[in-house]
Order: C-alpha cells, then sequence, then structure tokens
C-alpha cells in the first residue's frame, strides 16, 4: 500500500474548440459538470467533470494552445480509459453521435474486450468492458 498517494484525484486536458469539446464530454459521454468558470485575465474557460460524482476532468480552454503530438506513439500521456458494462450499448451511442471508432479487439492478458474513439483533438479514449 502507497502510504501517500490515496487515487488519481482528476486528469487536466485543453482543448483546442471549447464548445465542440465541452458538447463532447458532457452530451456524447455524459460527464456532469461540477462548475464553470470564465478566467477573463487568461481568456480561458476551465470545465470541471464528474463521473458518477467523482470528480475526474478539467476541460481548458486557452487561446492558440500548440498542437501536442499524440499518434504513432508519443511520449506522454497515451490514453484515458473508461470502464464499461456493455461495450456494444456504448458504441450504439457513439454511431447515434457520429464518432468513429475502432474495430474491437480484446485484451489478450485478460480476455476483456476495448475499443478506443477520440475526443475532438485527437486525444485517444479507451472504453474497456468490465
Amino acid at each position: 500500500m502507497n502510504p501517500f498517494l490515496k487515487n488519481i484525484h482528476h486528469i487536466g486536458i485543453i482543448c483546442s474548440d471549447y464548445a465542440k469539446s465541452k458538447q463532447f464530454y458532457t452530451v456524447i459521454l455524459g460527464l456532469e459538470i461540477i462548475r464553470e468558470i470564465y478566467r477573463e485575465e487568461r481568456d480561458s474557460y476551465k470545465l470541471d467533470l464528474s463521473l458518477n460524482g467523482d470528480y475526474i476532468i478539467e476541460l481548458f480552454s486557452f487561446p492558440y494552445p500548440p498542437a501536442r503530438v499524440s499518434r504513432p506513439e508519443a511520449t506522454g500521456l497515451r490514453h484515458l480509459a473508461f470502464s464499461v458494462d456493455n461495450l456494444e450499448a456504448v458504441l450504439a451511442v457513439m454511431e447515434k453521435h457520429k464518432v468513429s471508432f475502432e474495430p474491437i479487439r480484446t485484451d489478450e492478458f485478460t480476455g476483456k474486450r476495448f475499443t478506443f474513439i477520440s475526443d475532438p483533438d485527437g486525444l485517444p479514449i479507451e472504453f474497456y468492458e468490465k
């Protein structure tokens, strides 16, 4: 047991199009808004999002953020992964919102099924079936 670290508190994401990313994370993925703040001095929004009551994502907007390499395998955050009960049900929602996804694969070590989508800025998001 780690005596210092208890759990992951949240993940910070900087987006290039705040309205598009806010819609993606709240409407398509269904995360709940805890608070939304516009920071005038930085011309920046900060959107705190929760999943099932747990604070998990800070979504930031900044004017003209630099692009970040995410594929092929680049150093840094690889992807976000969400646990799901039913992969087909989640993918039906993605299809409804015209979010493309990779073919379903099976984890060779756990036997569990998973797939990936991308957020509006190309950040890979994994759905991993329980």
